[in-house]
């Protein structure tokens, strides 16, 4: 499992140079409701699924926050489809 960073409305992860290399951001577009709208990870860490990872993590810490999840981006929407809250 790769490391992340988390910050309120986003969890991340650099490489050892500092470059970002996965993101994925959920602003809070309603109260309670954080939307994920941009999903990155990079072409040398796909297929590794850190992307399943970071949706899980946002998850996480969109839910200890007391929130619910909605997405825009096609990525995590496909997610959240398979993965009922």
């Amino acid at each position: 499992m790769i490391p992340f960073l988390r910050e309120p409305t986003r969890v991340y992860a650099l490489d050892g140079s500092g470059r970002l290399v996965a993101e994925i951001t959920f602003p809070e577009t309603a109260p309670g409701v954080y939307t994920i709208d941009h999903t990155f990870v990079d072409a040398s860490l796909r297929g590794q699924g850190v992307a399943d990872q970071l949706v899980r993590a946002a998850l996480e810490q969109i839910q200890a926050n007391g929130g619910t999840a909605a997405a825009t981006c096609s990525y995590a929407a496909a997610w959240l489809d398979k993965h009922p809250q």
